[in-house]
C-alpha cells in the first residue's frame, strides 16, 4: 500500500481540521507515493526513536509530537539530524497530535478509559472552523458541469462522503451594461432567468481554487460566487474529558489503577485533603477529570464541572498549587506518559483499517524524566 492510504485513515481517526491553531500535523516528511508496509508509532521521534524505525525497516513513523513544529530554512544533519536522516533513508514521518488529543478515541479518550470514567465529555469542547460554504447560482443547464468542476476542486467532501451539494430553484433577475455580453437575453435590457442556487462545503484552505475552478467551468461572464464561514461543534471532540465512575472508590484505588493502565511504576500526587495523619489516598471519589500532556489550562473547567480527582500529563507549580485550593486531588504522569497508550491504541486502530499493514510501538519512546 501506499503512504497516501495511511494518511488517509490516520485522518478518518483524527481529522487535521481538530488540530489548534498554529499546530504542525499531518505529513512532514515524505512521499504520498512511497511504499509502506510497517509504520513504527512513539510520542516523542528522537534520533534513537528513528534509528529503531531504520532497523525495523519501517517506511513511515506517526509521531505525536510534531518533529517539525517552528519554522526551519534548513535540512542538515547539524540542524535538523531527525529530519534530514528521515529524509535521506526514505521514511515518511506522520504527526497526529492535538488533532488526535481532542478526537473521540484519541489520547484523552485513552486515558479517560484507563481512569474507568463512565458517561464521559469532553471537558472544553472544542469549535472547529476550518470548513466554508461556496454558494454559486447556475443555470439548469450548466447545474452538472459546474458542480464537477468544483468536486474536482475539493468541494462537497463531507467525512466518508463526496460530491455532496445541495441545490433549489428560484428566478433572478439582471440588466447587462454597456459591453456586457449576457449568456441569457440582451445588454441594456432587464432580464428574468430561472436559475438554482448550488451549495457546498470545502475546506476554507481550498476555497479560493475551487471559487477559480467554478468560474472557469461557469458559462456566465460575471457568476455570483458567495462563501460563507463555518462553525461546527463536532459531537465528543474537545479537550480533556469528565466523567464519573461506576462506583466511588478511594484515591489510592484510583491511582494504583491509572499506573497500572498507563504502565508506570511513579506518579506525582498533589491531595487536596488528607486524613489525619494521613495523605488523602482514602478519600473517596465520584466524580473525575484528565487531560494529557500539559493540563494546566483545565483546572479550573474540571473544578467548576464538579471533579474532584484529576489526572494531568503534567502541570506548573502554580497550577498544582490551584489545582489543591480549588478543590482537585491531582495525579501527575508526565507529559509523555500520559500519552504513549494512546499511540498503542491509534496502532491497533490503524492496523484494524488496514489489515495489510503492521504497526509496531517504539520501545526507545520514553518520556524524559525518571525518578532518580
Amino acid at each position: 500500500m501506499k503512504v497516501a492510504d495511511v494518511v488517509r485513515e490516520l485522518e478518518i481517526l483524527a481529522p487535521p481540521g481538530l488540530a489548534a491553531d498554529g499546530d504542525n500535523v499531518g505529513l512532514l516528511v515524505g512521499d504520498l507515493a512511497a511504499e509502506v508496509k510497517k509504520v513504527l508509532l512513539c510520542v516523542d521521534l528522537g534520533e534513537s526513536v528513528l534509528s529503531e524505525a531504520v532497523r525495523a525497516r519501517a517506511q513511515m513513523v506517526v509521531a505525536h509530537h510534531p518533529p517539525i513544529f517552528e519554522s526551519i530554512k534548513r535540512v542538515t544533519a547539524e540542524q535538523t539530524p531527525v529530519v534530514y536522516t528521515a529524509a535521506r533513508r526514505g521514511v515518511a514521518v506522520y504527526s497526529a497530535h492535538t488533532n488526535l488529543d481532542v478526537a473521540p478515541g484519541g489520547t484523552n479518550d485513552v486515558l479517560s478509559e484507563a481512569l474507568g470514567l463512565v458517561e464521559r465529555r469532553p471537558l472544553e469542547p472544542i469549535i472547529r472552523r476550518d470548513q466554508c460554504k461556496i454558494v454559486v447560482f447556475v443555470s439548469p443547464d450548466d447545474l452538472s458541469h459546474v458542480a464537477a468542476a468544483a468536486f474536482a476542486a475539493g468541494a462537497g467532501r463531507m467525512g466518508n462522503y463526496y460530491d455532496c451539494a445541495f441545490f433549489c430553484h428560484g428566478i433572478s433577475s439582471f440588466c447587462g451594461g454597456r459591453g456586457s455580453h449576457p449568456t441569457v437575453g440582451q445588454a441594456g435590457r432587464h432580464e428574468v432567468t430561472e436559475e438554482l442556487r448550488l451549495e457546498m462545503v470545502c475546506p476554507r484552505s481550498k476555497a479560493a481554487e475551487i471559487r477559480s475552478a467554478i468560474r472557469a467551468a461557469h458559462t456566465y461572464e460575471e457568476p455570483a460566487v458567495d462563501t460563507y464561514p463555518l462553525e461546527d461543534f463536532p459531537p465528543g471532540c474537545g479537550n480533556g474529558r469528565i466523567g464519573t465512575l461506576k462506583r466511588p472508590v478511594t484515591v489510592r484505588t484510583l491511582i494504583n489503577r491509572v499506573k497500572k493502565a498507563m504502565g508506570v511504576k511513579r506518579v506525582l500526587l498533589a491531595a487536596a485533603s488528607s486524613e489525619k495523619g494521613g495523605d488523602g489516598k482514602g478519600t473517596l471519589v465520584t466524580t473525575a477529570a484528565c487531560c494529557a500532556g500539559s493540563a494546566g489550562s483545565l483546572v479550573g473547567p474540571a473544578a467548576a464541572q464538579g471533579a474532584t480527582f484529576y489526572v494531568a500529563g503534567e502541570l506548573s507549580h502554580h497550577e498544582a498549587i490551584g489545582a489543591v485550593a480549588a478543590g482537585l486531588t491531582v495525579v501527575c504522569l508526565g507529559h509523555g506518559n500520559s500519552e504513549r497508550l494512546a499511540m498503542a491504541r491509534l496502532g491497533e486502530r490503524l492496523s484494524g483499517a488496514l489489515p495489510k499493514l503492521k504497526t509496531i510501538i517504539s520501545q526507545r519512546d520514553r518520556d524524559p524524566y525518571t525518578v532518580a
